[in-house]
């Protein structure tokens, strides 16, 4: 994608996901509404934590997004309640997932701008994770489809991913960096490779993605409190990379 002789930052990946629009606070008003329905039949205290059990193991089956936890509902659902949940509720579980992959894209604020300033001085890209069907409409939906040069949607971020797009986009992992709100998925990968993070956290964080530190490298990241300050931070990084 860029000519390999320069340095510095040669391209820069963003996450979707609640770095670019809302994502988490539609799933924990889900979860809320399942936890309702289950409180009709078993009075238990932590059924977001059981909930998230039965997440966490399906990954491997189902992977991330709106699908899986529907899924992981209805089992936990039948789980909890020893088999005893009428049809009823299971299809108001149903309709919650519906519901979920209705919801328009909100971006956040200041959003469009940040990834246009970016946008301006290096190559970018889009980088997300989950339901392809999902994400595609997402992406869609957001009008920011114009401003990135490849859109990947991947079913896991690690360092095995970043490292098949970074051979992709010919692209060595020292001139790449990535912008995201989960030090798990969006930091803590790149970094391992030797590449450059700038970490936007966002007000909600699933447990999956929740207390993740980066292990090494953390010298090449950046956190920023909000996406108007990302641009700053990139060229910071961009020299040093240069240096």
């Amino acid at each position: 994608m860029e000519n390999a002789s320069r340095g510095g930052i040669a391209l820069v990946g963003f996450d979707a996901d609640d770095t670019l629009w809302r994502s988490q606070d539609y799933f924990d008003e889900a979860q809320v509404r399942f936890e309702r329905i289950i409180s009709r039949h078993v009075d238990l205290a932590d059924l977001g934590r059981r909930l998230y059990e039965y997440e966490a193991r399906n990954i491997a089956f189902f992977g991330y997004g709106v699908k899986g936890m529907a899924l992981s509902m209805v089992e936990a659902a039948v789980d909890i309640t020893g088999g005893c949940i009428p049809g009823a509720d299971i299809k108001r579980i149903v309709l919650l997932a519906k519901e979920l992959l209705r919801h328009p894209v909100e971006l956040l604020d200041g959003v469009r701008e940040a990834v246009e300033a970016v946008a301006a001085r290096h190559p970018v890209v889009l980088i997300t994770k989950g339901d392809l069907f999902h994400q595609e409409a997402k992406v869609r939906q957001s009008g920011l489809a114009d401003l990135f040069r490849r859109i990947e949607i991947v079913s896991e971020k690690d360092p095995a991913t970043y490292a098949r797009l970074l051979e992709e986009f010919e692209v060595p992992a020292r001139r790449f960096l990535m912008v995201g709100n989960s030090l798990r998925s969006d930091i803590a990968p790149v970094l391992e490779l030797g590449g450059w993070g700038v970490h936007v956290p966002y007000h909600l964080t699933w447990m999956h993605e929740a207390g993740a530190q980066p292990q090494q490298g953390r010298v090449r990241m950046r956190e920023v409190a909000a996406i108007d300050q990302l641009l700053p931070a990139v060229e910071e990084l961009h020299a040093l990379a240069s240096a």
